[in-house]
């Protein structure tokens, strides 16, 4: 089946541009040149993915993206902006976006990001013959891939869409030592000269989230003049 995309952008060119673009990849898109639109189609339709604008009018998109993710299903988003600050980048995933692309931006670049986000979602996937994809439970937390949720101590630990990406895929690959060019690759879908600083970032946000003392974690492992590693636990399962 044909995965359902909802581009939400008030520049109609440029969403019918992508339209195109999507369709090339045998994509069903659905259009939205506000907020209040894109967010009543949101909500009326299961979609796999939304491109989401950061400016929007009637609705901006740091708003559209909290109700997304108040909802009870998990949808992928990507924003759009032609705000470029750190600040601004922080906002929207903070908000819960899985990615965030500046304008003006390459549409190759933007159409890699889109198929690493499904590629990702596939690799979750259970494997077949099974009901569901397995929990990894490593010392006092709880990683639950199906919900989307991680506990620690039994307290819930409220993550952003790539934080949770991160941790789940250092919990799967525990003992093993990445550069951030490989967790580029892997957890984002793509590696750029210039991007690194966004795995530092994101490793930082996390350990203050589920380490007791982020200076001295327990989990996420800095290896130093190499990258990083998610500590080995005998109990891990």
């Amino acid at each position: 089946m044909s995965r359902k995309i909802l581009v939400i952008e008030d520049n109609k060119d440029l969403a019918q541009l992508l339209e195109i673009h999507l369709q090339d990849l045998s994509f069903q898109v659905d259009l939205a040149f506000d907020g209040a639109d894109g967010l009543a189609k949101s909500e009326s339709a299961a979609y796999d993915l939304v491109i989401l604008d950061l400016m929007l009018p009637e609705i901006d998109g740091l708003e559209i993206c909290r109700r997304i993710r108040a909802q009870a299903t998990y949808v992928p988003i990507i924003m759009l902006t032609s705000k470029s600050s750190e600040l601004d980048r922080v906002l929207g995933l903070e908000m819960g976006a899985d990615d965030y692309v500046t304008k003006p931006f390459s549409i190759r670049e933007l159409m890699a990001r889109v198929k690493a986000i499904f590629r990702r979602l596939d690799e979750l996937q259970p494997i077949k013959g099974s009901d569901e994809t397995p929990v990894i439970q490593v010392v006092d937390m709880i990683i639950d891939p199906a919900k989307r949720k991680v506990a620690l101590k039994g307290k819930t630990i409220e993550l952003t869409a790539k934080e949770f990406d991160l941790l789940h895929y250092f919990a799967m690959h525990a003992g093993r030592v990445f550069t951030r060019s490989q967790l580029l690759d892997s957890v984002w879908g793509y590696g750029h000269d210039g991007y690194e600083h966004t795995v530092n970032s994101h490793i930082n946000r996390l350990r203050a989230k589920i380490e007791e003392n982020p200076s001295h974690p327990a989990y996420i492992l800095t290896v130093w003049g190499v990258g990083y590693q998610f500590a080995e636990f005998e109990n891990k399962e």
